[in-house]
């Protein structure tokens, strides 16, 4: 893939979400989890609950470096927590966590991604901590 050729994919996925521009086999791993979404349907079901269900939320500010398939996305998860979340009744509360997120591209679409969100972070802003979401 071309720098130009990944950008192409890459830059409407990323205002989007639109699960059409995952390849078929696509991965991605949450990395401060490890939990593992396998296949356009399952990443493309998880981008909804987040964004949609869990949270009302957007990425603000991102800064997109493209190369020859690759991309890599720097900028804030922000919006207000309205579902159920990591064993969290919806809070009302307004999030606005760093986070970034790796891309492969391939002809197909995006391959995969790899999203570095500290789950710390989200937690103490919806006013649980780890431990406490987990059990």
């Amino acid at each position: 893939m071309t720098v130009e050729q990944t950008r192409a994919l890459v830059e409407p996925y990323l205002r989007s979400h639109d699960a059409n521009l995952l390849a078929p086999d696509v991965v991605f791993t949450d990395l401060s989890s490890g939990q593992r979404y396998e296949g356009r349907e399952a990443v493309g079901g998880m981008l909804h609950y987040i964004y949609h269900v869990a949270f009302d939320a957007h990425p603000e500010g991102l800064v997109v470096v493209v190369g020859e398939g690759r991309a890599f996305a720097e900028g804030t998860f922000a919006g207000r927590h309205t579902g159920a979340f990591a064993g969290l009744a919806p809070t009302g509360r307004h999030v606005r966590v760093p986070m970034c997120v790796s891309y492969d591209v391939g002809p197909e679409g995006i391959t995969a991604g790899r999203v570095y969100m500290l789950a710390s972070v989200m937690m103490e802003q919806l006013g649980a901590t780890v431990a406490e979401a987990a059990g």
